[in-house]
């Protein structure tokens, strides 16, 4: 074991302390967006992912120098898995790409800060913020297609279902508006069916998946104001 370098175990403490930093702060809106992955997740990637840049940097096993392009490969392949481990398929609507790429831009802030570019690693961060919390929502205050769509809820009755479903609607930005209701007959144990216009918020997809796991909800089915294209 050599002697220490302080100053360079000062600048890599600095890097490594600005990727979690970094990360952390896109962690943190993903937390306050209620997603799985949140600041711890964020923050570890982005404290590995520098860390890994760092030993790559360094002269390891006797050689005179590291191979940092090699640790960068590895990294990026491997945070794949990391990823994908946050997205889920659930009735054709697909949830936590954006976390999914969020723990990718991770890494590659991680990694700015390993090599040193701090600047373009605080830069990026402040870019994903802009885009996430700044330009999503703008963007879904756009006309669209799913203001000309309905949600039709099949549920049991007595759960307190529709409550929660109304209830998980406004958490997601959706104002919602109950179009028709009627109790199913001949039906044990009892069901409804509620027809719902949802407006704003995020794709009318994502808020059907998840209502569809809220406790009682038999389907969850969006379907055209004029009863046409019913997906």
């Amino acid at each position: 074991m050599g002697q220490i370098d302080w100053a360079l175990f000062g600048s890599e403490t600095l890097r490594v302390l600005a990727a979690a930093v970094f990360c952390g702060l896109m962690g943190l809106e993903r937390q306050l967006r209620h997603k799985n992955a949140g600041v711890r997740t964020h923050a570890l990637v982005g404290m590995g992912a520098c860390l890994f840049t760092i030993i790559g940097m360094h002269p390891l096993l006797g050689e005179t120098s590291g191979d940092p392009m090699r640790v960068a490969a590895q990294v990026v392949s491997g945070i794949g898995f990391l990823g994908a481990g946050v997205i889920f398929v659930n009735r054709d609507a697909v949830r936590g790409m954006t976390t999914a790429a969020g723990i990718w831009l991770s890494a590659a802030i991680g990694m700015a800060c390993g090599a040193g570019i701090l600047l373009l690693a605080a830069v990026t961060t402040a870019m994903y913020l802009i885009i996430v919390a700044g330009i999503g929502p703008m963007l879904h205050r756009l006309p669209g297609g799913d203001r000309r769509m309905l949600v039709r809820l099949t549920y049991r009755d007595g759960l307190g279902t529709l409550r929660r479903v109304l209830t998980a609607a406004t958490e997601m930005d959706f104002q919602s508006s109950v179009v028709s209701t009627r109790q199913l007959r001949g039906t044990d144990p009892t069901r409804v069916e509620v027809v719902v216009r949802f407006t704003g918020g995020l794709p009318l997809r994502d808020l059907v998946a998840e209502v569809s796991e809220i406790d009682g909800m038999e389907s969850a089915v969006i379907f055209s104001d004029s009863h046409e294209d019913e997906e």
